[in-house]
C-alpha cells in the first residue's frame, strides 16, 4: 500500500474542509508513457487492495490484467483503510475527529481522487469501472473530469441513491446510534451497533432465495441456535473485526449525497445524456439494494451503452461472487 499526503486545505461539498488529506492506494502493473490506465473505485467497506477482493476479475487471468494495463485503485476518503478519515488525527486538535469529522459526498471522494491522479502523472484513463458505491464514483468522475475518462464500466449500480437506499441507511445507522456507547470518543465506539448495520447489510446484499436455499436447517424439530442466525451473527462479528462504525456511518451518509443531476439542473437523466464514453452497465437479475432496472433506465439514458444481465442468486453480493462471469463480459466488451 502507498500513501499520498496533500497537505493543503482539502475543500469539501458542504463548505467544510479538512485540514489536508492522506489518501492510501494499490497500483498493479508498471506506469509508462503509453500505459492503458484502468482506475477501479471500491464499494462501501472495501480498500485499495482490489486484487485481494475481487478475485476472478483483476489478475493475470482475467480482464483486468496488471501485465498488460496500469491499474489504481484508492481507498476512499472516510474509510479506514489508510485514507484520512474519522480515526484521523487532526492536525488541528492533535486528536482522532471521531464524532467531528465533516458530512463528505461522493464528490469529495471524486475530487481526492482527482488529486492523487494527478499526482501519479496519468493524463488519460483508459477504462474507468465500478460496483454499487463505487458506480457512483466513476459516474461523477467521469461527469468532473469528461476529457480524462475514456471508457466507463459500471456494476449494480445507480445514478441517484434511490429512497429505498436511503431508508437502508438511515436504519443501520439507527443500529449504531442506539448502541449506548456510540457517543464515546473510542475506536470501539458503535462496535455492537456496527454488527446490527451490517445484519441489516446482508438482507439487502442477499435475498430470500439464496437465504433459503443456503441458510435453511435439515432439523426440523430445533427450537434454537438455527443456521440462519448464526450466519447472520457471523457475517456482523467478521466486519467488526475489520471495519469501524464511525467510518460506517460517515460512508452510509455519503452513499445517501448521490445525485448526477445535484448542481446541474437538478436532472440526473439529462446528466447521463451528456456522458459521450463507451459504457458497459453489467445489472444483476437478484439485486434488490439497486435492482436491473436502475440499470436499464441508465442505459435508456447513456448515449452509448451496453447493459448486460447476469443471471445469479446472489442478489447485489453477485457484482463480487459473480467474478468469472463479470471478468468474461468484460473482456467480450472491450475486445469489440
Amino acid at each position: 500500500m502507498k500513501y499520498f499526503h496533500f497537505h493543503q486545505r482539502f475543500p469539501l461539498e458542504s463548505g467544510q474542509s479538512l485540514p489536508g488529506i492522506t489518501i492510501a492506494y494499490h497500483t498493479y502493473g508498471t506506469f509508462q508513457a503509453d500505459s492503458k490506465v484502468i482506475w477501479i473505485c471500491h464499494a462501501l467497506t472495501a480498500n485499495s487492495d482490489v486484487a485481494d477482493w475481487w478475485k476472478g476479475v483483476v489478475g493475470s487471468d482475467y480482464a483486468v490484467n496488471p501485465e498488460k494495463y496500469f491499474i489504481v485503485c484508492a481507498n476512499i476518503l472516510g474509510s479506514c483503510y489508510g485514507s484520512t478519515g474519522p480515526l484521523s488525527v487532526n492536525p488541528e486538535t492533535g486528536h482522532p475527529y471521531y464524532h467531528d469529522f465533516p458530512l463528505i459526498t461522493i464528490r469529495d471522494m471524486v475530487q481526492a481522487h482527482i488529486l492523487l491522479r494527478k499526482h501519479l502523472g496519468i493524463d488519460s484513463i483508459y477504462l474507468l469501472m465500478g460496483g454499487s458505491m463505487g458506480g457512483y464514483q466513476a459516474l461523477e468522475w467521469c461527469v468532473a473530469e469528461k476529457e480524462v475518462i475514456q471508457r466507463l464500466f459500471l456494476l449494480a449500480t445507480s445514478p441517484t441513491e434511490s429512497a429505498w437506499g436511503i431508508a437502508v441507511h438511515a436504519t443501520q445507522r439507527l443500529a449504531i446510534e442506539a448502541d449506548s456507547t456510540w457517543p464515546e470518543s473510542s475506536p470501539q465506539a458503535g462496535s455492537k451497533g456496527l454488527k446490527a448495520a451490517r445484519a441489516v447489510g446482508m438482507l439487502t446484499y442477499r435475498n430470500y432465495g439464496i437465504m433459503v436455499k443456503q441458510q435453511t436447517d435439515t432439523d426440523g424439530e430445533k427450537l434454537d441456535d438455527y443456521r440462519a442466525a448464526s450466519y447472520i451473527n457471523y457475517q456482523g462479528d467478521k466486519l467488526v473485526k475489520r471495519f469501524n462504525a464511525f467510518s460506517y456511518w460517515t460512508l452510509t451518509k455519503a452513499m445517501d449525497t448521490h445525485h448526477l443531476g445535484r448542481g446541474r439542473g437538478g436532472n440526473a437523466e439529462t446528466v447521463l445524456q451528456s456522458i459521450q464514453q463507451k459504457t458497459l452497465l453489467i445489472g444483476i437479475s437478484s439485486d434488490i439494494l439497486c435492482p436491473l432496472e436502475e440499470q436499464r433506465h441508465m442505459q435508456s439514458h447513456l448515449p452509448h451503452a451496453t447493459l448486460v444481465e447476469i443471471d445469479s442468486s446472489y442478489g447485489h453480493d453477485g457484482f463480487i461472487v459473480e467474478g468469472a462471469k463479470i471478468s468474461q463480459c468484460l473482456q467480450n466488451w472491450l475486445n469489440d
